[in-house]
């Protein structure tokens, strides 16, 4: 899906699958990378300050620096993930047929 480290091919490689399907297609990521990033925050915070009783401030720190880290390089996952959940859930976007190359249904029928 990726070219580098932020900057994704336009189809597929192999199947020719485009990724961006309309524009603001991969919003539903950042809900995917926010919610788990999110997640991971609350529950380091809660460990690390009721189980070791670490400083708030210094946790704040740490926990601020993960955030950072951690959303900018789970992007590329997140649209991943986005799209393989929409191909599951909604494969008739993804497997239309094309009745230009002999009634081919892609494997779908």
């Amino acid at each position: 899906m990726f070219t580098g480290l932020f900057h994704m091919h336009e189809t597929c490689p192999v199947c020719r699958l485009k990724f961006e399907r309309e524009p603001g297609y991969f919003l539903g990521s950042i809900y995917i990378n926010y919610g788990l990033t999110a997640m991971l925050t609350t529950i380091a915070w809660m460990v690390l300050q009721l189980g070791y009783g670490i400083a708030p401030k210094l946790l704040a720190y740490g926990l601020l620096a993960f955030c950072v880290v951690f959303g900018t390089f789970f992007f590329r996952y997140a649209r991943a993930l986005w799209l393989a959940l929409d191909c599951r859930f909604e494969d008739d976007r993804f497997f239309e047929r094309d009745l230009t190359l002999s009634g081919d249904s892609h494997g779908r029928d």
